[in-house]
């Protein structure tokens, strides 16, 4: 049976899209007939209209389709919850707002978790809050973490063009932060926690944000214009990856963060925070409590001031990557949707 892969927006930035894009192409490798819908609604209308519209586009032409959305809508087979529970999301982050946008979203998603045949939840956190907020009995929730693509880097390469690019030294360690939306994704506590730290580093700033200024004064602020570079979004992620050697992710929320599987399998010591499903895989004491805390600056203090531990963790970072590869979550998927298929 051919498979529809639904998803509103094809913005070239975006986790769920690297996931789409990732999967898609992995499914076309394995000769998976398959196809992608986006939203056909015009761009200048409100967000919470197109998501409305898009809901429509697909339910209405479904017919006996099978769809694996990717999308809130009302008429899933499976649905993967990638973008998280928006519920939990709003309590978390103390979110009370008037804008429709929120309100479709839990309407919509009420009725994506009910009507599915199943869900895949990305992280356990994920699954716990579906059954937490929804009540959805935890036999339809199939935990399926994200997979990226395994690549070999030059990592000695990467950091020679960055030094040539940003005029850093090639002798100073790398921090990284990759993500847009500064604010949920944790920028002014990579911030404070980079203030804290001695020694020879630069830090990167990768990401998207309409606030940029605010961040940039913060850094001086902090002491540390001289040390961190905020560089916008960029279409060479990879090579940042590659020239890093500790990437920080101090995010709010976050389902299960693809940043983090790819900065591990180029070889990046990774920390984040509990409230990012990616925390799971992680050593327990790469992981924050939460964005504010402080207890892994000695850990990071050491890792800089110990080439030859930085250099085993990096070791085992990439060593954890091998376990989820693009390919072994499009094989558990698969297994998911051929199950429903013949059900």
């Amino acid at each position: 049976m051919k498979i529809y892969l639904l998803r509103q927006h094809s913005k070239p930035f975006g986790g769920a899209e690297a996931y789409l894009s990732r999967l898609s192409s992995e499914l076309e490798r394995q000769g998976i007939e398959h196809e992608v819908i986006h939203s056909k609604a015009p761009l200048f209308l409100a967000s919470w209209i197109r998501a409305l519209l898009f809901n429509l586009q697909v339910c209405l032409t479904k017919k006996n389709r099978f769809y694996f959305s990717l999308e809130r809508i009302t008429c899933p087979d499976l649905y993967r919850a990638g973008d998280g529970v928006h519920k939990a999301y709003m309590e978390r982050l103390k979110i009370q707002s008037f804008n429709p946008l929120h309100w479709v979203y839990l309407f919509l998603e009420r009725r994506c978790f009910e009507k599915s045949r199943c869900i895949i939840a990305n992280s356990q956190m994920i699954k716990r809050e579906i059954m937490e907020h929804y009540q959805i009995p935890s036999e339809k929730i199939e935990v399926v973490y994200n997979g990226v693509p395994l690549k070999e880097s030059d990592p000695l390469k990467a950091k020679k063009e960055l030094s040539g690019e940003f005029g850093i030294s090639e002798e100073s360690k790398i921090l990284l932060f990759v993500g847009s939306g500064f604010e949920r994704k944790g920028v002014a506590s990579f911030l404070k926690l980079l203030s804290t730290l001695e020694g020879n580093f630069i830090a990167f700033v990768v990401g998207k944000e309409k606030r940029m200024s605010r961040y940039e004064a913060l850094a001086e602020s902090l002491g540390l214009k001289e040390r961190v570079i905020f560089t916008g979004a960029r279409g060479d992620v990879e090579r940042f990856y590659a020239a890093s050697d500790i990437f920080l992710f101090p995010t709010h929320y976050e389902p299960f963060s693809n940043v983090v599987l790819e900065a591990l399998s180029q070889g990046c010591v990774v920390f984040t925070t509990a409230q990012n499903g990616a925390s799971e895989i992680l050593p327990q004491e790469q992981i924050m409590k939460d964005p504010s805390d402080l207890g892994i600056q000695k850990h990071l203090q050491e890792l800089l001031c110990n080439p030859s531990l930085l250099e085993q963790k990096k070791g085992e970072s990439r060593q954890l990557a091998q376990g989820f590869g693009i390919e072994v979550n499009v094989q558990k998927s698969m297994e998911i949707i051929t199950r429903l298929i013949h059900d």
